[in-house]
């Protein structure tokens, strides 16, 4: 009821006051509401011991496909590279955050002849602020990534409503639906909205343990100024799409090791152009 009565307001309240500041607004947001869930019947005197975590670090290796390489070779040129990642997430009874950090080419400089040999960063974080008892949650996410060897920097922040569904056969997906709004270099602005998910399932063949993960994002409707400004030779179109389906293998409980395939389309820098990689992957678990 607290909920219905208080909180819901409140969102729609702050939603209608989205401006060029929305970062900040995000983040107020996010703070009611960790404030507000704390106070529901469902939080306990222990609201910071999680219920569940995990934490590694991992040594990653991107392999574009032929077709990428020479459907990109004139607009945001992709090359293979290797890729070091911090990631982690934890749970409460009243919220979940998820977040990587990635060093891509970190044996390369800054800047490089080629540009495909940039060293560049990634940072990604997620996070489910609960409705209460209810399986809906408030929604917000935040990918930074920056390639200084080019000057070029771009920061997604996405506010809006998640969903969280465990199924009787073991598969756990996490829909979300929200506003986005952009930080870049060549534009800064509203920038139509994003459809995605996480979903996983864990499974044992041959006494062996394994998972297979999948993350998609959609997003659409978004500014005709950041489709021409942000991409190479040519304007995108309104809809991106964006994601990874991954085979993990757990032989022992400190390593994993996976393979994913990589595929996005109107997304990273190249305009109506398919793009699609391999990624193998071997992870130390804290």
């Amino acid at each position: 009821m607290l909920i219905k009565q208080t909180v819901v307001p409140v969102l729609m309240a702050r939603l209608s006051q989205y401006h060029k500041n929305i970062l900040p607004l995000m983040l107020q947001i996010f703070i009611l509401f960790s404030m507000l869930t704390l106070i529901t019947p469902s939080a306990q005197s222990n609201v910071f011991d999680p219920t569940w975590s995990f934490a590694n670090i991992s040594l990653n290796y991107l392999n574009w496909s032929k077709g990428t390489e020479h459907r990109t070779k004139n607009n945001a040129a992709k090359g293979d590279f290797f890729y070091l990642e911090l990631e982690g997430g934890v749970g409460y009874n009243w919220g979940e955050f998820y977040g990587f950090a990635d060093l891509e080419n970190p044996t390369y400089n800054t800047h490089e002849s080629d540009g495909r040999d940039h060293r560049r960063t990634a940072v990604k974080v997620t996070s489910h602020i609960y409705l209460g008892e209810s399986p809906f949650s408030v929604y917000l996410h935040i990918y930074d990534f920056r390639d200084t060897g080019y000057d070029a920097y771009e920061q997604d922040q996405v506010l809006g409503f998640g969903f969280r569904h465990n199924f009787s056969n073991g598969i756990w997906f996490k829909p979300f639906l929200g506003a986005a709004h952009v930080e870049s270099n060549a534009y800064s602005g509203m920038n139509g909205y994003m459809l995605g998910w996480v979903a996983g399932y864990d499974f044992k063949l041959f006494d062996e343990n394994f998972s297979i993960t999948n993350w998609h994002e959609l997003t659409f409707d978004r500014d005709k100024e950041y489709l021409y400004d942000n991409y190479v030779e040519g304007k995108a179109g309104e809809v991106g799409n964006n994601g990874a389906l991954a085979l993990w293998w757990h032989p022992i409980e400190k390593i994993t090791t996976g393979i994913q395939y990589r595929y996005s389309i109107n997304k990273l820098g190249t305009p109506d152009a398919f793009q699609n990689a391999i990624i193998y992957s071997v992870k130390f678990n804290f």
